[in-house]
């Protein structure tokens, strides 16, 4: 399997590639020079389950806020630099524990250099990473159009710079909005070389739009053992790209702990809010650390034995409710107690 045999790669207090348990990252969208604003939204993603934050480094005042942003929070925190190279020798100084660069629109050969320069006398990780959207001129000419092929060529080409410059601390990333084509990408790229993999699907809109190309997108590539770190990039609250990323591992087997939920999909024999109802069950057992299936059905007909694979379950009925366990009857609640019913029996499991 690819990421079994990638490179180990160092980012803070973290480690990735080479069979590591793979990584969800998010990225903030405050303004990085506003420290308070920008702490408070990473804090709120750690406590979603986020293992690696990016922030944007637009400016100098934003690479100097990442030190005092480093001192109050407890994931690694890598620079996103775009166009000026100064931007990412600050980041570093001020305690970058990785950044992103795409060698192609920081300049020449030498402020390349002078980025790597930085990098290797800190050991700080590079990820290079080169999006559909900004592919060379020349590659597109060559493949006629933007391809697969033309992404994986870029990327490739980015690193054979800053590995004949004497580094090979680096993570790959390659992204399109266009799924199918970001999936071929990875498989190529993934055959090519043993550098760790970021993957996401750029660009892929709102949450309703995005969470399913995402789900698609970065289903069928993890799925093959390739990636090593993921974002799922969404239009929205950063929070709900974590929990879309737990949802996506958890789903391919690749992340275990935490609570699933499951609920039936309701009919006309549904007579409880049970869309209400899954979705109070579902912001309940965010935070508990449980890994148990729990079941949330619409009737009392079918919900037993719907519910049998789940460790605990409730059904509705007719102004009462059901609390099943292992697709089994245990209990008749009246309806209004049926969500204190169920957190009451998870109390019980974490005791």
């Amino acid at each position: 399997m690819y990421r079994d045999n990638t490179r180990t790669v160092q980012i803070g207090n973290k480690v990735i590639g080479g069979g590591n348990p793979v990584l969800m990252q998010s990225m903030t969208n405050t303004a990085t020079e506003d420290v308070e604003a920008t702490v408070a939204q990473i804090l709120r993603l750690e406590r979603a389950g986020c293992e690696i934050i990016r922030c944007t480094v637009p400016t100098m005042e934003a690479a100097q806020a990442l030190s005092k942003i480093k001192e109050q929070i407890h994931i690694p925190l890598v620079a996103d630099i775009h166009f000026d190279y100064k931007m990412a020798i600050a980041a570093i100084d001020n305690g970058a524990d990785k950044i992103r660069i795409n060698p192609g629109n920081i300049g020449s050969r030498e402020k390349v250099a002078a980025v790597v320069a930085a990098a290797k006398e800190r050991n700080i990780p590079i990820r290079v990473g080169v999006n559909s959207g900004s592919l060379e001129r020349e590659l597109v000419e060559k493949y006629h159009g933007v391809t697969a092929q033309g992404i994986v060529e870029s990327a490739l080409d980015k690193v054979h710079i800053i590995e004949e410059l004497g580094y090979d601390n680096l993570v790959i990333s390659i992204k399109s909005s266009d799924v199918m084509m970001c999936v071929k990408a990875h498989e190529l790229l993934a055959e090519q070389t043993d550098y760790p993999l970021h993957v996401g699907i750029t660009e892929s809109g709102t949450v309703a739009s995005g969470n399913i190309k995402s789900a698609v997108g970065l289903g069928i590539i993890l799925h093959q053992g390739i990636g090593d770190t993921i974002r799922v990039s969404l239009t929205g609250d950063p929070v709900e790209e974590i929990k879309s990323a737990k949802l996506i591992l958890r789903t391919l087997g690749l992340r275990k702990g935490g609570i699933e939920v499951v609920s039936c999909p309701t009919c006309g024999r549904t007579k409880i809010d049970l869309i209400g109802l899954a979705n109070r069950v579902e912001e309940m057992v965010a935070d508990i650390p449980l890994d148990i299936k729990v079941a949330v059905m619409g009737c009392a007909v079918n919900g037993p034995g719907e519910a049998k694979e789940a460790d605990i379950g409730i059904a509705g009925g007719i102004g009462e409710g059901l609390l099943i366990k292992k697709g089994e009857i245990v209990k008749k609640v009246p309806e209004a107690e049926l969500l204190d019913t169920l957190r009451e029996e998870l109390l019980h499991w974490q005791e």
